[in-house]
């Protein structure tokens, strides 16, 4: 490593030499030398973008690329080393100690002072870095001695040090779409410098859309596929190795849902879930259902959201929304997996299909905030306890004011006109949403009889 300090000026060092890439495997032999090779990512590289700009005037200090798995995130660190004849090193966020960290900015620092030339520290799995090893770089990164890019797949305003966060730029990478995905795979099936171009391959078109669809944005998954694929295929009697759907079927295996219990990914895909059901949209709430269930989301948890969308979203415009989710919850946990699905999915569509209503919702959370910002009321003399009315007496207010009215005492409807709070106040809104229409009615009828009595 040493050597490498006296890299001339203004080159860049590959960091994997040309006599080790031909036993590479073939989406690090694709990798992308310019902008212009990049896949996806339009938002951020397309002319004109923020990145753009920045990468094509050298004018960047510290990134950090945020995304799933494939995307395209180390690659890009790559080319930006490329683009800008900066010397690349790169770390591993589980591999790395801070005696690394400290060694690679000491060379850093003496390639500057040798030669002025900058030096990329690319740190990958950057949420992996502990509070030790982010808080070395801190100081390196006030001064410029390295110019820095963190990749994660997790959300950074949670993994990340606040403090290494408000030095950083962070810029969301997103799947590649199928289309590039499938431009990347012909490029790699012709190119015989780094790609399978030597090898006398037949692309079916079936078999290049499969691969491109089932990758699900992960270039590096769609590439692995095609290499297996051409790799095993034995030769026709024609000598010319086809690769056809059925091949493409076995070569990319069913691709590893992007979902952590305890990450980002989950809160993503339960958020999806219950504003899908509150969107009154059933099919997009039956997949955020069959996502997590796939990827072995604990029943309970999901049964919680369920019982907090039928009350929260449901609520009075249909009560027996609640009434189904109780049920369901209580059946999932009775029968388990994988029969457990069904009443979970029964609830689902009844909550997603049924009229909305948050009014109950909405009148509680203005009743909290009355009591929150101090505006406590006394108990109206008449509602209180018997020994509370006596004292009222005693303060000269009249037995009439401090007598209760039974309303079961008082007509068909069993309603009396009384104040139940000492100030008119109104919290609960009905909504003519399902059968909170009839509520709404009723509430409307009482107020008549309210007002012809006052």
């Amino acid at each position: 490593m040493q050597a490498d300090l006296f890299t001339p000026h203004g080159s860049f060092r590959d960091p994997q030499p040309e006599s080790q890439k031909v036993n590479m495997p073939l989406a690090a032999r694709m990798r992308p030398e310019t902008l212009e090779e990049v896949a996806g990512q339009g938002h951020l590289l397309a002319p004109g973008k923020l990145l753009r700009r920045a990468i094509e005037t050298d004018r960047f200090s510290s990134l950090i690329f945020y995304g799933p798995p494939g995307v395209g995130k180390t690659t890009l660190a790559y080319v930006i080393a490329r683009s800008t004849s900066a010397f690349f090193v790169m770390l591993n966020g589980v591999e790395s100690n801070v005696s690394e960290i400290r060694d690679k900015i000491a060379e850093a620092r003496t390639r500057m002072a040798l030669h002025g030339q900058k030096t990329i520290l690319f740190v990958d799995e950057l949420h992996r870095f502990n509070k030790a090893q982010q808080d070395v770089l801190l100081p390196h990164l006030e001064r410029g001695t390295v110019r820095f890019i963190g990749a994660t797949t997790e959300n950074p305003y949670f993994a990340i040090n606040s403090a290494m966060l408000s030095r950083s730029q962070i810029f969301p990478l997103e799947p590649v779409p199928d289309a590039e995905i499938t431009a990347l795979l012909r490029r790699a099936a012709a190119d015989a410098t780094r790609g399978l171009g030597h090898m006398p391959l037949v692309l079916r078109e079936d078999a290049l859309l499969h691969m491109a669809t089932k990758a699900d944005g992960d270039a590096r998954k769609a590439l692995t596929a095609l290499e297996v694929a051409a790799l095993s295929t034995p030769p026709g009697e024609d000598g010319r190795i086809v690769i056809d759907l059925a091949t493409a079927e076995e070569s990319i295996q069913k691709k590893a849902v992007r979902y952590d219990r305890t990450g980002d990914g989950h809160y993503d895909i339960i958020s999806a879930f219950i504003k899908s059901m509150r969107g009154s949209d059933p099919d997009a709430a039956l997949y955020w259902l069959a996502f997590m269930l796939n990827a072995g989301e604990d029943i309970r948890f999901i049964a919680r959201r369920l019982v907090i969308c039928a009350s929260e979203d449901v609520g009075l415009a249909d009560s027996n929304a609640l009434r189904v989710a109780l049920a369901a919850a209580r059946a999932a946990e009775m029968v388990g997996m994988p029969e457990a699905r069904i009443p979970l999915a029964h609830a689902t569509v009844y909550i997603a299909t049924a009229p909305k209503s948050n009014s109950a919702y909405k009148a509680l959370d203005a009743a909290m905030q009355d009591v929150r910002e101090g505006k406590t009321l006394a108990v109206p003399d008449h509602l209180a306890t018997p020994t509370r009315k006596k004292l009222a007496r005693l303060r000269g207010v009249s037995e009439e004011a401090t007598q209760y009215k039974y309303a079961h005492d008082y007509g068909e409807e069993h309603y009396v006109p009384q104040a139940y709070l000492p100030e008119g106040r109104v919290y609960y809104h009905p909504t003519g949403n399902g059968m909170e229409l009839r509520i709404s009615e009723r509430m409307e009828h009482l107020r008549r009889l309210r007002s012809e009595q006052s």
